[in-house]
This record gives C-alpha cells, sequence and structure tokens, in this order.
C-alpha cells in the first residue's frame, strides 16, 4: 500500500458510547416518594371499605366503587388520548379484572362483614409471597430453596394465626380473605407481565373500563335488595375505595415503580400490613391482640427474605 492510498482510506475513530447513566438522586427521592404514597393509600382499603358498610350493602359497596373507578379511569385514558390496547392484550387484561377489579374487591368486603380490620390485614399480608408463587408458576423461574422455606414459614405463621383467632378452625371470613388471595395473586401477576408493554396505570385503568358493564349491573341488581344509606363514614369510605385506592393509589405506584425499581419499591410495600394495623386502631377504634402486630411482623420477615432470595 502506498503512502497516498494510506491517505486516501477514511479514518475509523472509535467511539466509546458513554455509559448509561442511572436515575439522578432527584428523581430517586421521588420515586420513592411517589412509591411510599402508593402504599398508605393501600392501606387504608380495609378501613375505608369498613366506614363504606355502615350504611351501604357489601354488593353494592364493590360495585358502586367499580363504577366510580372505572369513569375516572376513562376520563383519564380519554383525556391524554390514549390508543385501544392490542387484542392479544385483552385476555391478560380480563385476568387483571376478574382479580383486581372484581374478586379481590369483593371477597375482601365480604370477609369485612364479619372480620376485623386487623385480622384481615395481617391474613392479606401474606399477598405478596402468593404473588410470587404465581408469578413463579407463570413466567417458570425457579426460586431458590430460601425463597421456598420463607414463604412456607409465612404461610404457616398466617394460618396459624387465622386458626388461634377463630377458636380452632377457620372461619367464613377466613375463606373469603384465602380465595382473594389467590385471586389477587393471579390478577398482580398478569397485570405485572401486561405493564412491560404498557404503562402500569393503563392496565388497571383498561381492566376498570373492561369490568365497567358488570358493575353497572352489579349496581343495579344489588341497590334493590341491599341497604343504601350515604352517612358521613360510608360516603368518605366508597369514595375512598374508588378513587384513592383503586385508582389514584395505583398511579403513583406504578410512577414511583418506574423511577426507583419494582425491587426498592416491594421492600417500601412490606410496610403495609403494619400500617393497616395502626389505621384500625386510630380510625376504627379496633383492640389489638398480640397476635396481630406479631403476625405481621414475622411475614415481613419471611417476605424480605424471599425479595433478598429472589434476586
Amino acid at each position: 500500500m502506498t503512502a497516498q492510498d494510506s491517505a486516501t482510506l477514511p479514518s475509523r475513530i472509535a467511539v466509546t458510547a458513554p455509559p448509561a447513566a442511572g436515575p439522578r438522586p432527584g428523581s430517586r427521592r421521588a420515586g420513592t416518594v411517589m412509591a411510599a404514597l402508593g402504599v398508605t393509600a393501600f392501606s387504608l382499603t380495609f378501613p375505608s371499605t369498613a366506614w363504606g358498610l355502615e350504611g351501604i350493602g357489601a354488593w353494592s359497596f364493590v360495585a358502586l366503587r367499580g363504577v366510580l373507578s372505572a369513569i375516572v379511569a376513562g376520563g383519564a385514558l380519554l383525556a391524554l388520548r390514549v390508543a385501544l390496547p392490542a387484542r392479544r392484550h385483552w385476555g391478560g387484561l380480563a385476568v387483571v379484572g376478574a382479580g383486581v377489579v372484581v374478586g379481590f374487591p369483593l371477597l375482601t368486603t365480604l370477609a369485612l362483614q364479619t372480620s376485623t380490620t386487623a385480622h384481615a390485614a395481617v391474613v392479606v399480608g401474606l399477598l405478596p409471597l402468593t404473588t410470587a408463587v404465581f408469578s413463579a408458576l407463570r413466567t417458570g423461574a425457579r426460586p431458590s430453596r430460601t425463597f421456598w422455606a420463607a414463604a412456607l414459614a409465612g404461610a404457616a405463621a398466617v394460618i396459624a394465626f387465622t386458626v388461634q383467632q377463630s377458636g380452632g378452625a377457620l372461619s367464613t371470613a377466613d375463606l373469603y380473605l384465602f380465595a382473594s388471595l389467590l385471586i389477587c395473586a393471579a390478577g398482580y401477576t398478569e397485570g405485572g407481565r401486561l405493564a412491560r408493554e404498557m404503562p402500569g396505570w393503563q392496565v388497571i385503568g383498561w381492566a376498570l373500563i373492561l369490568c365497567l358493564p358488570l358493575a353497572v349491573a352489579g349496581a343495579v341488581i344489588a341497590l334493590q335488595y341491599e341497604p343504601f344509606r350515604l352517612t358521613g363514614h360510608s360516603t368518605a369510605g366508597l369514595l375512598y375505595a374508588a378513587l384513592g385506592s383503586q385508582f389514584l393509589g395505583l398511579v403513583v405506584w406504578y410512577r414511583g415503580m418506574a423511577a426507583i425499581g419494582v425491587p426498592k419499591a416491594s421492600q417500601l410495600q412490606l410496610a403495609q400490613p403494619l400500617l393497616t394495623l395502626v389505621w384500625s386502631v386510630f380510625l376504627l377504634g379496633e383492640h389489638l391482640t398480640p397476635a396481630a402486630p406479631l403476625t405481621a411482623a414475622a411475614v415481613l420477615v419471611c417476605i424480605a427474605v424471599t425479595q433478598r432470595a429472589r434476586g
């Protein structure tokens, strides 16, 4: 090769891409605040439901909650001109709707007719573990033995608590609560899968819209047979369950997860059962037995172990 040929060749300059920048400190702080607000919103769901049941029948409460939250979600989707989900997503959205919009609210509301919110909070504190099991089965992941040992320990603690509180046998409310764990875990798992392809708030928004016809029909029928008396507590409970818990709480929760990541956000959710116990005392005047906070703390430890084991 001549010197002239060498001079005419295009020079090759190696360009090294800068490393991807992580979330800025301010963004992480804001994300943590958002996720914490979401957890706080969810922790008030059972007390608000208990307030709603003071004047509204259980089936009417769940149906009206679905109608109100669907109206708000539909308004947000319409205002932001969000396109309809792809056809392949509707099956998953139906699972989310069945689990998170209909099944879990209905079963826990029926349970709260005869159960205290403190008792329900301890039992439903097992939900993150149940969701992890469903996720492992759905995705084919193989968690470690440590994960399964912690999951079984948490389940054993909750079962022992419920049997002890129910006088040696599971009550009807306990059966409702355990059923709610299964159906909600399925909805959470499917929603987590869909959230990889669309914003999380749109997942719950479209699930609410999908369930709107069922909620309207349920409200029309239930209101003919159940009491409906709007008091200060029942009105506040209904509005909060529909707007604060089922929609706005999920909006800030998903925004927080997007900013700080699912693992860190899930660590904040470990405090949810304990927060509900606090609300049950201050808002409802319930008396906590020593077993309730001790069991909630035991479940918290088990969930923390599973989080580390999964990582």
